[in-house]
Formats: structure tokens, sequence, C-alpha cells
């Protein structure tokens, strides 16, 4: 009878004393599709991820920047310019919260304020537009007083580490590729949150 059961809910006749092997590899099967669906295409290298100081938030940086020279942390945000300089190029972001799956929050009400990153590569601020959306590891370096249109605002500075452009949302809120990132490669991603953005390490 045992048998027969298993025979209607698999639709194989597969042996009774199969049936434990048979759920295992089911188990594993799902839970690696689960896994593959939640991971984050930000793709932390694992050499850096310990050197992350997970309790550290921009507000904090915001306030005190000194104090928090050479302290690596995960930010995301909005481009809103870019320019080359000497030492590379200079990205001025406005910071948004991160979810689950360090996507940046497209509400801008949330930001907490605004940070000037440095690529330490010279990258074309024609492929940095305004309005992509950035995930990254920053160094914290410090702060700098640039002016917001007459007034002075104090920017916290970070050099890059690891950084990740995410590809444009379609109009159903899905990315898809393929999408040129800031080194004029080239991707494909699908889903929700697809992988088709760049990542750059340095």
């Amino acid at each position: 009878m045992l048998r027969s059961l298993v025979v209607l809910l698999t639709g194989v006749g597969y042996s009774v004393y199969m049936w434990p092997r048979f759920l295992t590899l089911w188990v594993v099967a799902v839970s690696l599709v689960v896994l593959g669906c939640s991971s984050s295409p930000v793709r932390i290298p694992e050499a850096l991820q310990p050197q992350i100081d997970p309790n550290l938030t921009f507000t904090e940086v915001l306030t005190s920047p000194g104090s928090y020279r050479g302290r690596l942390m995960l930010l995301g945000g909005e481009i809103l310019k870019a320019k080359r300089l000497k030492e590379g190029t200079q990205v001025e972001l406005l910071q948004l919260p991160l979810n689950k799956d360090q996507e940046p929050t497209t509400d801008l009400t949330q930001s907490q304020g605004r940070m000037l990153v440095l690529h330490q590569a010279s990258l074309d601020p024609a492929t940095l537009m305004q309005g992509m959306l950035v995930t990254f590891v920053g160094e914290v370096s410090g702060a700098i007083i640039e002016k917001i249109d007459e007034a002075d605002y104090r920017y916290p500075t970070l050099t890059v580490k690891h950084w990740y452009v995410w590809p444009p949302a379609t109009v159903n809120g899905w990315r898809s590729g393929p999408f040129y990132g800031v080194y004029g490669g080239m991707g494909a991603g699908g889903g929700s949150r697809g992988s088709g953005g760049f990542r750059i390490g340095f």
C-alpha cells in the first residue's frame, strides 16, 4: 500500500526505499533555487566582507566624518553628477537606504544627505548618468566643504573599494538587460532585481 502511495505521489515507480533519497535531493534542489533567487547581485568579495563595519551608519559619518576615517562601510545612493580629477573620478551621490538585496530605495525622501566618492580610476563622467542607482563599499576618508547652490555643505568623502551599478528598472519595476555600465561593457539580467548591473573592485 505504501508503495502504491509513493507511485501515486511521484508518478514514478520508485521503490519505497528510494523515497528518502528522492526527498533529500528535492529539498537540496529547492534550497539552491531559493538561495539563488535571494542572493544580492552586488557580490562583495569575500576578502572585503570582514572589513566592513555593519554597525556604522551614514548619519554618524555625516555628523563626524573625521572620527571614522579609514573605516569601511556599505552604502547606496543615486548619482547626481560626476567629474574627473587628477586622482580619479569624483561622483556626487544622494545617499539612499539599502533593502535586503542591498539595492537602494527609490524613495528620495529617505535620504540622509549627500556624499562624494572617489574612484581611483579615470572614468568617463558621461557613463555615470544622473539618476543611476549604485551600491558600493567605501572607505571613509574625511570631508570637504563645497557649495550647493549658494550654501556651504560639508560632504563626507569616501574612496571606492567595490562598486555596483544597478540596471535601470522597466515600467513594471523589473530590471532587465542589456545595460551599459561605467566601463562601457555590456551585461544582461532579468527579474525584479536582475544581474545586469556592473561590479567594479579596486
